[in-house]
């Protein structure tokens, strides 16, 4: 078994114009003083980042190690969520995800696409020359405005969107399987990818590709009612990666899973700060302990209620006390009674 590693955080809720989140640098150091010890980087934020650079340069890779260094943190992962997006978006979200694209490519879908692609491509070379094994991202969407079956969906749509995605998915895997670098999807509702069957889809259409892995975050499958324990255990070959972040379910006699279209603190379903949520995380890291999880365990910070720093200082020390220092011999070793194949044969009354 491997004790996990942390505690880390994803800078992407907490990077800004502001010191000393306007920089890796600084950013870095605050993430230190609040007890981290890994960071994973938006990839798409040139205030802390040049993904281009790192993609090209092996010097510009090595400065950026430095850097972390001197406030002893290291790079856990590079994150694609919004370039990911974009490599599959269907019509009736274009415009509300045009801002995740450079403004020359907004209302130019196939180009938009396109420039994804060469993102995920970057991304790719860039963790190889960070020495990074692991990689998080989303699979983007082209089924989700069908998700609930009303009005009845045609025959072969589900089939036909997967398809699909898997085309636009696998070259990129490929890329990734030469850089030597895992895919973690991150399953998570408005992504094609959102629960386990619907990864299943996609992972049987890019031929169980071996880069095409779990993102596991606990917080989107308490909103959508999932076991996310059992599926710990039922992807647990697939996980290389967790974001530990809470959430919470209370449902009323007027409002459940769907929200009511309600803002994020007036759902039943909402996002909060760790420890303050329903999620158990003394079993869920015990099951990452048991499961010989190798990653990082990474704070997101997603809350309603809690202010964003102290939902870091206290996420960092959460994690701490959550992460089990995996024993290195079996508890009643002290009884063992040093048995051979001859004595067992005596046990057992074999001749």
């Amino acid at each position: 078994m491997k004790t996990i590693k942390g505690p880390a955080i994803f800078l992407a809720q907490y990077a800004g114009d502001e010191s000393p989140f306007n920089s890796l640098d600084e950013i870095a150091g605050w993430a230190a003083d609040c007890g981290f010890k890994g960071i994973q980087i938006p990839s798409w934020d040139t205030r802390l980042f040049d993904l281009e650079a790192a993609a090209q340069s092996h010097a510009y890779c090595d400065d950026v190690r430095d850097i972390l260094a001197n406030h002893d943190i290291e790079i856990t992962e590079l994150s694609t969520h919004l370039q990911g997006q974009l490599v599959a978006v269907h019509p009736a979200y274009g415009q509300m995800f045009d801002g995740f694209a450079p403004a020359q490519l907004r209302g130019k879908p196939a180009a938009r696409q396109e420039w994804a692609v060469g993102q995920l491509i970057m991304a790719a070379h860039a963790s190889r020359n960070l020495g990074l094994s692991d990689h998080a991202s989303f699979s983007g969407a082209l089924a989700w405005p069908y998700f609930y079956p009303w009005p009845q969906r045609p025959a072969g749509l589900i089939d036909m969107a997967f398809d699909e995605l898997a085309r636009r998915w696998l070259p990129i895997l490929d890329e990734f399987d030469e850089a030597g670098v895992n895919i973690g999807f991150e399953i998570h509702p408005g992504e094609d990818l959102h629960d386990g069957v619907s990864f299943e889809m996609f992972l049987e259409r890019v031929n169980n590709h071996p880069r095409c892995n779990i993102l596991f975050d606990p917080s989107h499958m308490v909103l959508q009612q999932l076991d996310y324990l059992g599926f710990l255990d039922a992807y647990k070959e697939r996980i290389t990666m967790v974001h530990i972040k809470d959430a919470e379910f209370n449902p009323t006699a007027k409002q459940g899973v769907y929200g009511g279209y309600q803002s994020w603190i007036d759902r039943a379903g909402r996002f909060r700060s760790l420890g303050d949520g329903q999620v158990d995380f003394k079993a869920m890291f015990s099951k990452l302990a048991a499961n010989d999880f190798p990653g990082w365990a990474v704070l997101e910070w997603e809350c309603c209620l809690k202010h964003p720093q102290d939902g870091a200082t206290e996420g960092a020390q959460f994690i701490k006390d959550h992460i089990i220092r995996v024993t290195d011999r079996a508890f009643d070793d002290f009884a063992d009674a040093g048995t051979d194949d001859s004595a067992n044969r005596r046990i057992l009354g074999i001749r």
